[in-house]
């Protein structure tokens, strides 16, 4: 069963940037609302890397606005939101502590026990090895006695008289000195939390910041996400936008977008870069943008319906 975390989901505002730390959120934004964001997080000891980035997950202002609009998400200042936990009482630094300590027990007795399972996996090894060298043993016995052997041979070599000794001496590992001993008491493992949870509460209404101001081409980018598009930023492709006919984790992106405004010039040039670029790369180069008058529509529906676009490609390439 999916998890489907309350609404609305915090952005925290922190520095201009929208963050999610929710692995929750992120995993629900994108997989219902078709959210992918940017990871930016990294490995404190691993600084240079750049492919398996982790949290916070940064948004565009374009998707944390289209979230808002839509009363999935709200705007947190994380900087308000942390104002009432400047000091933290003793009793709760304690409390804090012990559930550290508890967690540290917990993983400690999950070690001993699978150090215990490998002895008397070890143990139980040892003991069948041991008892098929005395099958073996006592099997070329009975074939040596059911011969008529000469005299000579009834007196064991000092060779084959070690190798019997050896099959029977106790193995020392066996012994119930060695078996019934254990380990000495481990103490409580060392917890480095990553994060406290659950995070912080939601802050009242009242609290919540305004939606996010947004770029001209936002019109058209929430045009694109009603039609089903995932879409990232383009800076990769010199575009404003790519969109993907479905998650980028399975498909390849179809579109650069760029954004115009209604009655804004386009030099030809720009276009004939932009379809050449996009077919060299197998997508198709779009550009649209909101029909005028577009500040005095009020609702979702009626500014994405006033959105039209088109896509250019080059033949024979």
């Amino acid at each position: 069963m999916d998890f489907q975390p309350d609404l609305p989901i915090p952005i925290s505002y922190v520095s201009g940037r929208y963050l999610l730390f929710s692995i929750d959120a992120v995993t629900y934004l994108r997989r219902e609302h078709h959210i992918c964001g940017v990871l930016i997080g990294t490995l404190p000891q691993i600084p240079q890397q750049n492919v398996f980035l982790g949290l916070p997950l940064e948004l565009m202002p374009e998707e944390a606005r289209l979230l808002v609009d839509k009363g999935v998400a709200c705007i947190v200042d994380e900087a308000k939101a942390h104002e009432g936990m400047n000091t933290l009482l003793e009793e709760d630094r304690r409390r804090y502590l012990r559930d550290l300590e508890s967690q540290g027990m917990h993983v400690s007795r999950i070690q001993s026990d699978r150090k215990e399972r490998n002895r008397e996996q070890t143990l139980k090894k040892l003991e069948e090895k041991k008892a098929k060298a005395k099958a073996g043993a006592a099997a070329a016995a009975a074939a040596q006695t059911s011969t008529v052997p000469d005299e000579g041979a009834l007196t064991p070599s000092p060779k084959n008289a070690a190798i019997v000794d050896l099959f029977n001496a106790e193995d020392p590992s066996s012994s119930p000195s060695a078996g019934s001993m254990s380990a000495p008491p481990q103490a409580a493992t060392a917890i480095t939390p990553a994060t406290s949870y659950p995070p912080l509460s939601t802050p009242p209404p009242s609290t919540h910041l305004s939606a996010p101001a947004v770029p001209p081409s936002y019109p058209l980018f929430a045009h694109l996400h009603s039609k089903g598009y995932f879409l990232s930023p383009g800076l990769r492709f010199g575009c404003q936008y790519m969109a993907y006919p479905g998650d980028p984790l399975r498909f390849h992106s179809h579109f650069l977008v760029v954004s115009y405004d209604w009655d804004q010039r386009i030099d030809i040039m720009d276009l004939v870069v932009g379809g050449r670029l996009g077919t060299g790369v197998k997508k198709g180069f779009l550009i649209g943008g909101a029909q005028k008058g577009i500040d005095e529509v009020d609702s979702e529906a009626d500014r994405v319906d006033t959105v039209r676009a088109f896509s250019l490609e080059w033949a024979g390439m």
